[in-house]
């Protein structure tokens, strides 16, 4: 790490006995293996993208992310997701996450969901275009079966109808 460097920690919003223990799965060595790539087939201009976000945001007439379950079952999170149209603004959410400080995405979406920029970048021509649904799950995913299948499956057969190219995520 570069001198002077500011480290995020993660467990900050995690009591420490969780932390400690979640920290003992975290390997104590670099990743050194191949990271998966898939190149943009088409120039960003041209790209339709889609945000994607683990932030737990819910519009405020959706159902909200379940972290009752989570304080009952430490490894357990919530493994739906939430769909966003493109317009939603701080005014049309809720967010419900454990581990994050909610304060700032409920001030402005964009700290995490950047709907105002990219709506901005489309534009301007720096993308072609912003997908008209963005997605919110909640980030915190022990194991991933069901987040697969309850998640991820519908939200990539969506985007795939909406024409996406490239997603933009946004980890909480």
């Amino acid at each position: 790490m570069e001198k002077g460097a500011r480290r995020v920690d993660g467990f900050h919003f995690l009591p420490p006995g969780l932390a400690a223990w979640l920290r003992t799965f975290i390997p104590k060595e670099e990743f050194s293996g191949p990271i998966p790539w898939t190149p943009l087939v088409k120039p960003l201009e041209k790209a339709t993208l889609a945000l994607v976000t683990s932030a737990g945001i819910s519009l405020k007439s959706d159902r909200p992310f379940d972290m009752e379950r989570e304080k009952r079952e430490a490894t357990w999170g919530d493994p739906t997701y939430r769909a966003l149209p493109r317009e939603t603004t701080e005014k049309d959410i809720q967010v419900h996450h454990l581990h994050i400080n909610l304060k700032p995405i409920l001030q402005d979406i964009n700290v995490i969901l950047p709907l105002t920029r990219m709506a901005e970048f489309e534009k301007e021509g720096i993308i072609g275009r912003l997908a008209p649904t963005a997605y919110s799950f909640y980030g915190y995913q022990w194991k991933g079966t069901e987040f697969l299948n309850m998640a991820i499956e519908p939200m990539s057969r969506t985007m795939k109808e909406e024409g996406v190219d490239a997603v933009f995520l946004t980890p909480a």
